[in-house]
């Protein structure tokens, strides 16, 4: 992750969740395809790790739905995990929070989901390629990777038509011009993949049942699992 990114972040990090329902036109059901793609019962009792955590909204989400998971939230912005340190303050030692770079860090157990949220898109492809290995390496057996994130379309001409259409949305959920301002300057620092891409690279790294599960205009939702069967808990 490039410190111009973690810059970028850094200045809107007091902003971000307010502008992100009407930056992500799809939030409902983007959100809850993810969550719902954790393979769990409500009273399960696992260990899940959030890449690119930011300010902790997803990982609010899954301490909800489950409320004996044991999260870990990694973010190379101090500004924004300290949003999630409030966020989740409630939940006391069932989250820790780890300042780092999440394609250098290398998690420190094994862990039965690894989910992010519009977060891996920052990286350039070898980078994506490289985390989808180390993903795969740290999950437990039949342990599944979760992530929301953005998407390049197959095509200039697609990619344009798409982004065209999520400026509009975005427009008609009347977000201030401002926080769109702010999006619009982020993501000069986007480097998403297609689809097909990025469901290839998590097949070489070793999950298998891959797939994509939602897509809406630059938004998707993929899952792989790693081979081998999950101890229940």
């Amino acid at each position: 992750m490039t410190r111009a990114v973690s810059n970028a972040f850094a200045a809107s990090a007091e902003s971000y969740d307010r502008a992100r329902r009407k930056l992500v036109p799809c939030f409902d059901e983007f959100y809850r395809t993810a969550l719902e793609l954790l393979p769990f019962e409500r009273e399960a009792r696992f260990e899940a790790l959030e890449l690119g955590a930011g300010t902790g909204l997803f990982s609010a989400m899954i301490a909800e739905a489950f409320p004996k998971a044991q999260l870990t939230l990694f973010d190379f912005t101090p500004e924004m995990l300290a949003i999630a340190r409030q966020r989740l303050k409630p939940l006391g030692r069932r989250v820790r929070f780890v300042t780092a770079d999440f394609t250098a860090g290398a998690p420190a157990r094994a862990y039965d989901a690894v989910v992010s949220a519009l977060a891996i898109h920052h990286l350039p492809d070898s980078g994506k390629r490289h985390l989808f290995a180390d993903i795969c390496n740290h999950l437990t057996p039949g342990g599944v990777f979760v992530n929301a994130d953005q998407v390049a379309g197959e095509t200039a001409a697609i990619d344009r038509h798409a982004r065209e259409a999520w400026m509009r949305r975005a427009r008609e959920m009347k977000i201030a011009d401002r926080d769109l301002a702010a999006a619009l300057e982020r993501m000069k620092q986007d480097l998403p993949a297609t689809v097909g891409q990025q469901l290839a690279w998590m097949r070489e790294a070793g999950l298998i049942d891959v797939a994509c599960v939602y897509r809406n205009l630059i938004f998707a939702v993929f899952a792989g699992t790693k081979p081998g069967s999950r101890n229940p808990a």
